[in-house]
């Protein structure tokens, strides 16, 4: 299976201060980690371009992209909201993240490859149409899903987010179109305690309780997720990929391991391959303990390669 490895070196200049948890070492825990245990070789690399202002404003409105133009710093910080700061280097990071999510989209379509994972920051799926929120300028998985929908003329793509935190913005952007299935595990009650509306059949919320394990978090998927997803026939599925339920991870209170990264991709590849030839896309949205990031991310690569098991 041909594996598309997104990136690119602006990904590493956009900075929130020494202390930030998502900080561009996250992306060398990663890189780190596959030329470690001999994944990078493997993978098929591409420099993520910069998204175009008619990709972005079918996601954002035009007013918020001239508030970020005006608002980028020369020098120093600007703080966006109460945990997203901007430095000189951040626009041109998001044009990136949101540029990597597109191409992956484009690539998959194109038959280059059967799946791709961006390797990009800063995240997204806490991003609204007109304001940047919890880490994330621009909302990359979305933006990605209407350039399939829009540009590319598909009728059904599922997006499975599997991030600690509950995606709102993906939420907010596509709860009203028919075209997209939302499938989203997460921890609850925790940031952005968002009230889980269950009004919508294919925005499906699958919250979990701190504490949970990997069996729960399993049947959980088995029961709700993968269903769901299956019976949408999606023609394309984008992955929300955050690791911060690991449990070294302190941004969250989730006790999952490497193994189920693995599990989860594995299992929403094989669903890609029965109603879409495998196409998949996933964008990286949190994960925040290097280590155990670098070894999630690898892991959930292992699955997209769709090799037989873990690879040691």
């Amino acid at each position: 299976m041909s594996v598309a490895y997104i990136t690119h070196p602006a990904c590493k200049l956009h900075e929130m201060g020494s202390v930030h948890p998502e900080s561009p070492a996250r992306l060398d825990a990663i890189n780190d980690q596959l030329v470690a245990d001999g994944t990078l070789p493997l993978l098929r690399y591409w420099e993520a371009p910069v998204v175009t202002e008619e990709q972005l404003l079918r996601v954002h409105t035009a007013a918020y992209l001239q508030a970020l133009r005006l608002a980028s710093p020369r020098q120093g910080y600007y703080r966006l909201d109460a945990d997203t700061l901007m430095n000189p280097h951040t626009l041109e990071a998001a044009f990136r993240a949101a540029g990597a999510a597109v191409l992956g989209v484009e690539l998959v379509l194109a038959g280059e490859v059967e799946t791709a994972f961006c390797a990009v920051r800063p995240p997204g799926h806490h991003a609204m149409a007109e304001h940047a929120m919890g880490f994330c300028i621009f909302n990359n998985v979305a933006i990605a899903t209407a350039h399939a929908l829009e540009h590319c003329g598909l009728e059904r793509v599922a997006i499975v987010d599997f991030d600690v935190h509950h995606g709102n913005g993906t939420e907010t952007t596509f709860r009203d179109d028919p075209r997209v299935m939302l499938c989203s595990v997460f921890q609850h009650p925790l940031y952005p305690n968002m009230p889980i509306d269950e009004s919508r059949p294919r925005m499906v919320h699958v919250p979990l309780q701190a504490g949970t394990y990997s069996e729960e978090f399993q049947q959980a998927v088995k029961s709700r997720i993968l269903p769901a997803v299956d019976g949408f026939a999606p023609q394309l599925i984008l992955i929300s990929a955050g690791f911060d339920s690991h449990f070294e991870d302190d941004l969250g209170q989730m006790n999952l391991l490497e193994s189920d990264y693995f599990w989860i991709t594995r299992e929403v590849v094989d669903l890609a391959r029965k109603h879409c030839t495998g196409r998949t896309v996933s964008v990286l949205e949190g994960g925040y303990a290097l280590q155990a990031l670098g070894r999630s991310v690898a892991a959930h690569i292992r699955g997209l390669l769709r090799v037989g098991g873990m690879v040691k």
